[in-house]
């Protein structure tokens, strides 16, 4: 089968044909409908040898949607011809988050070397993959794969961010949100389908901001130096309620730290670097800052409900198997608008 491959430090993903994958016991053999691209794995190419953690080659994709070709030994529950959408943080399933469902926060996926498709997994930017436990799979019910599957990510991530702040985010509260892109206009969404408050979005492209305007946004921003002034003036002088950073560099977090109102969130979900000091008098009083990954297996459940009561919706830009290595060009240079999804098998 045809896989997209980090294979070289420093080098660019590699087209390539490799052996096709067999369910073993309790495994499920996916037929990969749509894979998401994603700035993580932009990231996770750009670390050094000495820092890398995952074994070579690497099959890229944590995004992954398709039907199921075949069940490994024990497992039940799903058909053969399913249509699901895979759930990425893989956990032990046996720790406390686990058997909560937050398998994004379990605490022996280090100790077991339990990793993510496409994080230390192979991925599903390939024909076929490996789901490793069936309760990874969520079934898709009637939703359209391709548009369907950046949410498993770039929904999932955004809802579980923005869910902490919900009860915050009463009438004349506002959120703003850092980065319009893949994440931050499903953020902007998830703003306005799930609280009342006024979404002020912020990014460096004048495209992204349109983007925002369509999908909801109150109040567009270009994020500069001046940013959080900016944001202050639209609020009176009081700042967020709520700032949700889907960059994490420097420069934004600093915005963040420089716009938030007393009593207020601050939720880095960017993995740029930036970091924000915690301390008396460095920021307003009482302001929460906190660092989530990803989501629970019960939250995607709730998220992929937004999208059949047509709540949220991906913009997506598609691509075909042998134009995967261009998505990650065109990601890398900032010319997707939204979400780009390579369809494995056409």
């Amino acid at each position: 089968m045809k896989a997209l491959q980090y294979r070289t430090i420093g080098a660019a993903p590699e087209l390539v044909t490799v052996p096709d994958p067999e369910p073993g016991p309790g495994q499920v053999l996916l037929k990969v409908s749509a894979a998401g691209v994603c700035h993580s794995d932009i990231a996770v190419m750009s670390w050094p040898e000495k820092d890398f953690p995952y074994p070579l080659p690497l099959t890229l994709g944590h995004e992954g949607a398709g039907t199921i070709a075949a069940l490994g030994e024990g497992v039940t529950g799903f058909s053969v011809g399913d249509s699901v959408a895979v759930y990425g943080p893989w956990g032990c399933g046996a720790c406390p988050p686990c058997a909560g469902g937050r398998e994004n926060y379990c605490l022996r996926a280090g100790e077991l070397n339990i990793f993510p498709p496409g994080l230390g997994a192979p991925g599903a930017i390939a024909e076929y993959m490996i789901v490793d436990d069936a309760r990874h799979l969520e079934p898709l019910g009637g939703l359209d794969p391709i548009e369907t599957v950046p949410l498993t990510d770039a929904g999932l991530t955004p809802y579980h961010a923005i869910k902490q702040s919900l009860p915050k985010l009463v009438p004349g509260s506002t959120a703003v949100v850092i980065g319009a892109g893949g994440l931050g206009h499903v953020a902007i969404q998830l703003l306005r389908a799930l609280s009342p408050a006024r979404v002020i979005a912020l990014d460096v492209s004048e495209d992204k901001l349109d983007l925002a305007r369509t999908v909801g946004a109150h109040e567009t921003v270009i994020s500069d130096a001046e940013a959080a002034d900016r944001v202050r003036e639209l609020t009176g002088g009081r700042g967020a309620t709520a700032v949700f950073d889907f960059v994490g560099a420097a420069p934004t977090t600093a915005t963040a730290a420089g716009c938030v109102a007393m009593e207020g969130d601050i939720t880095i979900v960017g993995i740029g670097g930036g970091v924000v000091p915690v301390g008396f008098g460095v920021l307003p009083f009482e302001v929460n800052v906190t660092a989530p990954y990803w989501g629970s297996r019960g939250e995607l459940h709730e998220v992929l409900d937004l999208a059949r009561a047509g709540s949220i919706e991906v913009h997506v830009e598609t691509f075909a198997m042998q134009d995967a290595p261009l998505a990650y060009e065109r990601l890398h240079s900032g010319k997707i608008n939204g979400r780009a999804v390579i369809l494995p098998n056409g």
